[in-house]
């Protein structure tokens, strides 16, 4: 099986590295809307002359656009598309489903990669993906094998999947650590890694209970048939780091992986080593590992040597030749690469004085492309007898040759032009909902106009609460599990749904519910939030910028203790074990916080943050439709304690944050 080899680039160094190497395609940024915006990346001329490196050696070019987008931002990133397509990039990753209708509506032309940070993990969520217009969607890391081969039945979409590099601890688009610790937001492209820092179950403040090792699934290739591309995570890395792993999933591809690669491999980075753990369903402990001195010394030894692996151009692609030479006519050359075929005349042979050529002798001297990327594949002579040309005119017509290969065809961008759009802030007064971990958090008497409990709960609880349902944001596997009982529940007279994953979000609307848009969903602009039914707005706004979101019936989070990872490998269980957690499990950071961690039946935990967000004396600052409250560790108590001040609009008595709403993300 021969797949395609996507190599990270955060800067030319590191592209010309992973070229070099035998990429088949490149991932990189531009100086925006990108998540790696503390790579070097590329401004316009660097992208033009980066797309041109590429092309002329039959790579292709995908420009990450993986972050969400603000309304006010949206000219921008037309913009950066509009240029991009007419420098030749081949496809956009996207994450934010707002950018990618913007870009499908004025270029129909651009083709669209859906992004991990989408977190399309069942079939269902292709096929929202598929309508979107997306053509490729890259797998989340935590996927089994039986998970993905699952996906690869039920779409005819591209798969794409990481197979070596950084593992998050965080689902990928569901991690708001950063953002909420910091105002860097990893869907903003700048987070700050505070997941790698001291987190303890246990008590010990050297423990890093959030710190995955790297993935590496090379090993394995053999198993992922009908994957289209292999994805090497590491625009944040250096050049040597690029060819060596580029070098490794090659060899692996090729069947020719040893372990000298191997080595290789784990000395130019890892941490600890690395892991399968996902794929193979071995989640645990031995995912976990740090970034130790050992490792930093394993390094230094071998990047010398693997740099001088791209100091000059490997000749990775293969030319044919087709050489005629007949007597009293001019000689012609053509040649055939990179999916095109040109042909160059030279001047009229003369008769051999002593040695004429031979058919041998001309495939010798066509051959000699050293200094290029091609390499001589078939050559094919035709020849009279007798006949004698300089070597110098052979050599001539031969560079021609390749110069006319490398010559890129003009570009035509198809574009509708974009109108600006003006927002304004609503002017409303906001009706309230709110979603339960359980319903024996429920007072009897509350001011909510929808509420919400979890799929597990009993239909007792649905009918008698006249409560939707909150589906779970991890749905690895279980989403025939979760028809099921979606099934059960609109028998019983269930009619809402909360969705917070665009999987489950697909499968509800299919399924006749009336569906709510939670805020994994990530509605961070209008173009999104008018695409969503009842959208709870990313609590990454600011109060200003949700204000204005232009579509109906949104609304913002003005209480909870709101997660801040979505993980399928659960802390807790590593460090402690379930048994001494009790389901009680808190993680410890280096300032003595303490992070609730929130286990379910289903395939993720969640960790809260310690300090909820809190605006009942504030709600005059709210505009939009409806006002959501996030009920999770609150007793019934409490939770009618918050109820009875946010009625009076004071501010409570227990610590408490405004969140994003004031600061905003950088």
């Amino acid at each position: 099986m021969k797949y395609e080899i996507l190599a990270p680039a955060g800067s030319m160094e590191s592209l010309i590295a992973g070229v070099r190497s035998g990429a088949n395609a490149v991932y990189l940024g531009g100086k925006m809307f990108n998540a790696r915006r503390n790579a070097g990346n590329f401004d316009d001329e660097e992208l033009k002359n980066a797309v041109e490196y590429c092309h002329k050696r039959g790579v292709k070019v995908y420009l990450t656009l993986n972050i969400l987008v603000s309304d006010n931002e949206m000219k921008s990133a037309y913009d950066t598309v509009r240029y991009a397509l007419g420098v030749g990039v081949d496809a956009f990753i996207i994450q934010d489903i707002g950018t990618a209708k913007m870009i499908k509506e004025h270029f129909p032309q651009a083709k669209l990669h859906g992004s991990t940070q989408m977190s399309i993990m069942t079939p269902a969520g292709a096929r929202y993906a598929k309508s979107l217009g997306f053509s490729r969607i890259v797998l989340p890391r935590e996927m089994s094998l039986d998970e993905i081969k699952e996906i690869r039945k039920s779409t005819d979409l591209e798969l794409e999947i990481f197979i070596h590099g950084a593992l998050c601890m965080s689902v990928s688009g569901q991690c708001y650590l950063s953002s909420m610790l910091g105002s860097r937001s990893g869907n903003r492209g700048l987070c700050a890694q505070p997941c790698r820092l001291p987190f303890t179950a246990k008590g010990d403040k050297s423990e890093c209970a959030l710190s995955l090792k790297d993935l590496s699934l090379i090993e394995h290739l053999e198993e992922l048939d009908g994957i289209t591309s292999l994805k090497i995570e590491g625009r944040m890395k250096r050049p040597e780091y690029v060819s060596a792993s580029v070098t490794a999933v090659k060899k692996a591809n090729d069947g020719t992986y040893t372990s000298s690669d191997s080595f290789n491999l784990r000395s130019v980075f890892s941490r600890s080593g690395f892991t399968d753990g996902y794929l193979t369903a071995a989640r645990g402990k031995t995912m976990f590992g740090t970034r130790q001195k050992e490792d930093v010394i394993s390094a230094n030894n071998v990047l010398k040597a693997i740099s001088h692996n791209y100091d000059n151009e490997n000749p990775l692609l293969p030319i044919d030749m087709h050489f005629i030479c007949k007597k009293d006519s001019p000689c012609t050359l053509s040649a055939a690469a990179l999916g095109k075929t040109v042909t160059v005349t030279g001047d009229i042979p003369e008769a051999a004085i002593n040695k004429p050529m031979t058919a041998e002798g001309l495939k010798q001297r066509l051959s000699k492309l050293g200094g290029t990327q091609f390499f001589a594949n078939d050559i094919s002579i035709e020849l009279d007898d007798g006949l004698i040309i300089p070597v110098s005119k052979i050599n001539e017509l031969r560079r021609k040759a390749v110069e006319l290969i490398e010559v890129l065809p003009e570009i035509t961008v198809e574009s509708k032009p974009f109108e600006q759009k003006n927002f304004e802030q609503k002017n409303r007064v906001p009706y309230l909902t709110a979603s339960f971990r359980n319903a024996e958090q429920i007072p009897d008497k509350h001011p909510f106009k929808h509420v919400f409990i979890p799929l597990d709960s009993s239909l007792e609880d649905f009918v008698d609460n006249r409560a939707g349902v909150v589906l779970p944001r991890g749905l690895f596997g279980i989403e025939n599990d979760i028809k099921a009982r979606l099934e059960k529940l609109k028998k019983a007279g269930v009619a809402k749904a909360l969705c917070g994953n665009i999987g489950s979000y697909q499968l509800a609307k299919e399924m006749g519910f009336e569906v709510f848009g939670d805020f994994g969903l990530n509605i961070y602009n209008s173009e999104s939030a008018q695409q969503i039914s009842n959208p709870i707005l990313s609590f990454e706004l600011t109060m200003e910028q949700a204000n204005k979101i232009n579509a109906e019936n949104t609304g913002v989070i003005v209480y909870g203790h709101v997660p801040l990872m979505l993980t399928r490998n659960c802390p807790i269980k590593s460090s402690i074990g379930c048994y001494e957690c009790n389901m009680q499990g808190r993680l410890t950071d280096r300032k003595g916080y303490e992070f609730p961690i929130i286990c379910s039946d289903y395939p993720c935990v969640e960790l809260l943050n310690p300090i909820p967000i809190y605006m009942s004396d504030r709600i005059n600052e709210i505009k939009t439709d409806f006002a959501h409250f996030y009920f999770s560790t609150e007793t019934l108590e409490e939770v009618e304690k918050i109820i009875e001040m946010h009625d009076k609009g004071v501010k409570p008595d227990f610590k408490y944050t405004r969140g994003l709403y004031q600061r905003g993300t950088l």
